[in-house]
């Protein structure tokens, strides 16, 4: 299994954690391009994509395709606001 996280690269505070630990998180600059991300990335044998629910609203395969699909797990996450106690 092979997992991969996508945010918005304006998104600074979610999946940090995984990409301090090495894991491939991917940052979108345009969101219009999630769904030929996750394409490229399944090309890539990825089979597990966490996305923040930002960047599903902007994919139009998730629901379509994937949701259906038994090789392929989307798991949408709410995106990761700091509070402002937090630096």
């Amino acid at each position: 299994m092979k997992v991969s996280w996508i945010k918005s690269s304006k998104d600074s505070d979610s999946f940090n954690l995984m990409k301090n630990m090495g894991f491939r998180v991917v940052e979108l600059d345009d969101l219009d391009e999630v769904d030929d991300k996750i394409k490229g990335l399944i090309g890539e044998n990825y089979n597990t994509f966490f996305v923040t629910n930002e960047v599903a609203g902007f994919s139009e395969d998730i629901m379509k395709r994937y949701c259906k699909s038994g090789d392929i797990r989307i798991i949408i996450t709410p995106a990761r606001r700091r509070n402002d106690n937090e630096k």
